[in-house]
């Protein structure tokens, strides 16, 4: 397997990115399963608070493994801080996880429930420098991670990602993406998990403090829908559906999940 073509498929996916990711072997892997009854309430933890400026959104894009928003990093605009932070973390991207059908998709799995699919709003913290050099550290990143499930009610706040899909159908396609405020996403229960974890994706670097909303927002099926009709391979090759781009629970290892809410 080459460095490059890690993946979700048999012969790249998650089971085999250790080959080439030794710390996909780490003792603080994410996702992983949460289990309301060793989750440990704890009354100190603050709410957490974004402010972000709708101008710092710049492109959307299709990587060939998922659909990632794009925001200006270079100075504090747009923020994440509260929680089990400390000090400000600067938002740098989101990105989505999502099955091959609605029964599946999230990556952290709750109480054995697996969501349509799970969004993943990346900060960094700046007092280390850069992102690169944020990587390196136990508090380098902040991710706030968001269930979507399937409802009724679609949300119509995700319309304006969806919308775009059309214009990064095959992978290395990329299109301006303006003036969108991510805040719009947040469900509106502010309750959260949060342990310290990894990217879900290699190197799976473990500088991640975790901020799983428990709520979900809804889509409907045909924004699911919209979202498998990406392809992952470039546009001179055949389509092939981007889906199940999630990787399976990694175990806990003693590491302790506290929660905002009883």
């Amino acid at each position: 397997m080459a460095q490059s073509v890690w993946g979700y498929d048999s012969d790249n996916g998650p089971e085999r990115w250790h080959e080439n990711y030794p710390l996909a072997k780490g003792d603080e892997q994410s996702p992983i399963e949460i289990n309301s009854k060793e989750v440990q309430h704890d009354a100190s933890l603050a709410s957490w608070h974004a402010s972000y400026d709708p101008g710092a959104a710049k492109t959307i894009l299709n990587n060939g493994r998922t659909c990632r928003v794009v925001f200006d990093d270079t100075f504090d605009r747009s923020v994440l801080r509260g929680g089990p932070l400390t000090g400000a973390y600067r938002l740098r991207q989101l990105h989505l996880h999502w099955g091959s059908s609605d029964e599946r998709g999230s990556e952290h799995v709750i109480d054995g429930v697996r969501y349509a699919a799970e969004l993943h709003m990346v900060h960094w913290n700046p007092k280390h420098g850069n992102f690169a050099g944020a990587l390196k550290q136990p508090d380098g990143v902040a991710v706030v991670g968001i269930f979507l499930k399937v409802g009724k009610t679609p949300k119509p706040e995700m319309k304006r990602i969806l919308e775009e899909i059309e214009n990064i159908k095959t992978k290395g396609k990329e299109a301006p993406f303006q003036h969108f405020d991510p805040s719009i996403l947040f469900p509106k229960s502010r309750d959260y998990w949060t342990y310290h974890g990894s990217f879900t994706t290699p190197p799976c670097e473990e500088c991640i403090t975790w901020i799983l909303l428990r709520e979900p927002i809804e889509v409907s099926s045909d924004q699911m829908a919209k979202l498998r009709s990406l392809s992952k391979n470039d546009e001179n090759e055949p389509m092939s559906p981007l889906v199940d781009n999630w990787r399976p629970p990694q175990p806990l290892k003693g590491r302790t999940v506290r929660a905002s809410f009883k």
